[in-house]
């Protein structure tokens, strides 16, 4: 038997229970329940034996010498869509903290009382929110995040390293983004480029369908393919399907419009462009896009007519084009405008489509 005081209260219990001054090195969740409240539950330490790529191994180790010489706590956001590395950059820093001594605490539910429970425990942490902007959604009558902010200010309960994923910016509390001396640290997460999906495929097939790895990375520069996409082509592919056949069966179309750099590239060098232009170039039905382009003072320089069945992927440039015999320049005529004339008597060659950065993978620190 054991008792256990704590103010006027004594607890009775068998001669399993043990104390300890500190929490022991490892990975907790949280419970809750009624009676007791929040408390935590022992389980498995998080082990990666995957290969990373990227820069997560640096930036892993950048998060860990800060917090040791924070003398205060430390917040980490990594945003960006699914399946593009928030959670394989969670899960290596949870292990490096516990390889570390710093015990790793998991929120995944927003339960009652729970900043007050994390307060409590009085030494150094990590303490990591999954998914923060779906556990700690915040309503009309209920700000779940704001609830928290005195947590993440707070000094008293041991210094702690706040890691917190999400998927959506707009989904997390004005009082959180853009405050670095609250959160110190905001990872983006992007897409993977042409040399990320030719590594992770190079790893992951057999060598007699390295061939096809081409046709992948042509097709990531029209559609977004995350480490989940790339995973199931790579075991369609070592299953010996041709990748035209994989993709089409796959449950892994975006029919959502990406947003692009569009730029229009002339035999001498000159160019024209537009920013951000929104469209499908996966969609290739032989109808023609209109796009407006500009030069860099800003000025409406041509309209550009494009056939979005003509789109390549140019190995040369390492991006995605439309050749000159699928383009269609027609300039502006105004008469007070003259920033037209420079370019009518040039020759367009290709019109180039580079992904914008808008949701993505580049560290912003």
């Amino acid at each position: 038997m054991r008792i256990v005081n704590s103010g006027t209260k004594y607890k009775i219990f068998d001669d399993s229970i043990q104390t300890y001054e500190y929490l022991p090195i490892g990975t907790y969740a949280i419970g809750f329940n009624d009676n007791e409240g929040c408390f935590l539950v022992k389980r498995s330490d998080i082990v990666v034996t995957e290969k990373t790529y990227g820069v997560h191994n640096q930036k892993v180790k950048k998060v860990i010498d800060s917090f040791d010489s924070f003398e205060r706590n430390l917040g980490v956001i990594l945003s960006g869509d699914k399946g593009i590395g928030k959670s394989m950059f969670a899960k290596l820093l949870c292990m490096e903290a516990v390889g570390k001594g710093i015990p790793v605490v998991i929120v995944d539910a927003a339960y009652r009382g729970i900043a007050r429970f994390i307060e409590s425990i009085d030494q150094e942490c990590l303490v990591l929110f999954d998914e923060f902007d779906k556990t700690f959604k915040s309503s009309r009558d209920d700000d779940a995040q704001a609830q928290l902010l005195s947590l993440f200010d707070g000094t008293a309960g041991g210094k702690k390293l706040f890691v917190v994923t999400c998927n959506e910016l707009y989904g997390l509390n004005d009082y959180i983004v853009n405050r670095p001396g609250r959160f110190h640290y905001h990872f983006r997460f992007e897409y993977p480029g042409s040399t990320e999906i030719s590594d992770y495929l190079y790893d992951k097939l057999d060598p007699k369908y390295y061939s096809q790895i081409s046709a992948v990375v042509a097709f990531a520069h029209k559609i977004s393919l995350n480490y989940d996409c790339l995973r199931a082509i790579a075991f369609e592919l070592n299953l010996g399907v041709d990748f035209k056949e994989a993709v089409s069966d796959l449950n892994i179309l975006n029919v959502n419009r990406e947003e692009y750099n569009i730029v229009l590239h002339f035999e001498n060098g000159v160019t024209l462009h537009q920013w951000r232009y929104r469209v499908n170039l996966f969609d290739n039905d032989g109808t023609y896009n209109w796009a407006t382009l500009y030069n860099d003072a800003g000025n409406d320089v041509a309209d550009l007519r494009f056939d979005k069945s003509k789109v390549v992927y140019d190995v040369r440039h390492n991006t995605t084009i439309i050749p000159a015999e699928g383009l269609h320049l027609s300039f502006s005529d105004y008469d007070e405008c003259k920033a037209s004339e420079p370019y009518k008597n040039l020759t367009p060659t290709y019109l180039s489509f580079q992904k914008c950065a808008a949701k993505n993978l580049h560290y912003a620190i």
